[in-house]
């Protein structure tokens, strides 16, 4: 049995399903939430503290303190600016090499992970934890995509793939090939009602997200879960792809009932070359 596992967690429902997991699996779990971004119910769930962002040196000595042996990252982290958060000299000093190699998230997060492990515990991928939400590939629910929207899913995934070589963002949204809008820092849920406004009134249009190609998945894996759907539907699109054994799905179940009902398709695809 793997020792205890620490869970540095930011917004959203995944650091939960990490919780839940461990917990099932038997293991010792102890919850990091960033402050202003971790989820009540992620806290009440396990053992935990809450942490200022910045606090860098704050969150290792936990790790140490608590004889945590392995960290996993899971969920959203906005990044405030410099003027919002006070930053200690640990943190100073991963900000200040990222902002010098002009980083993105991915390399932003493999300099967190490097300071992690250098103080002993080792970083897992929440996928690790979590086998049972990696998206399987084919259709999930009952809609399946055309002719059309599988042209335009393969669209999507070769310029995700672009976006991702550079470390800007995971998604894309393509309506009869034309690239409506692109994930950058603002996320795929505003991405999304970015895009409502973009579509064409003749119909189609699909979300496609996948992993960054270079992309270190101890981190910000790509998740997608029952709110995605909602947005995809509100935006008028007609299906969601995503990259199976990549992305991740929380509340599956869920998500495919919701996908139904709204008359999504909801598909996990292996790209060519991914």
């Amino acid at each position: 049995m793997p020792g205890k596992l620490g869970i540095i967690a930011g917004g959203g429902n995944l650091p939960l399903r990490v919780i839940e997991a461990a917990q099932a699996a038997g293991r010792e779990v102890f919850v990091l939430g960033v402050q202003g971004q971790a989820e009540p119910a992620v806290l009440q769930a396990a053992p935990s503290i809450v942490l200022p962002i910045g606090a860098a040196r704050r969150f290792l000595k936990e790790l140490r303190q608590r004889g945590i042996e392995e960290v996993v990252l899971a969920g959203k982290v906005t990044r405030p600016t410099l003027r919002e958060i006070k930053l200690d000299w640990v943190a100073a000093k991963v900000i200040a090499k990222a902002t010098f190699r002009a980083l993105g998230d991915d390399g932003l997060i493999r300099s967190v992970i490097k300071v992690i492990e250098a103080e002993g515990p080792r970083v897992v991928a929440p996928q690790e934890i979590l086998q049972d939400l990696k998206a399987p590939e084919g259709v999930l629910g009952r809609h399946a995509p055309d002719a059309r929207a599988r042209a335009d899913i393969a669209r999507g995934f070769k310029v995700a793939r672009q976006l991702g070589l550079v470390d800007v963002g995971q998604s894309v949204v393509v309506q009869q090939g034309i690239v409506l809008g692109v994930e950058a820092i603002e996320g795929t849920d505003e991405l999304l009602r970015r895009c409502a406004g973009l579509r064409r009134s003749t119909g189609g249009g699909v979300l496609v997200k996948m992993c960054k190609p270079q992309q270190d998945r101890r981190g910000d894996p790509p998740v997608i879960g029952p709110a995605t759907l909602h947005e995809a539907a509100a935006a008028g699109l007609h299906g969601v792809a995503v990259e199976a054994g990549g992305v991740l799905v929380v509340d599956q179940r869920e998500a495919v009932e919701i996908a139904d009902a709204k008359g999504l398709f909801l598909v996990g695809v292996r790209p060519d070359g991914g």
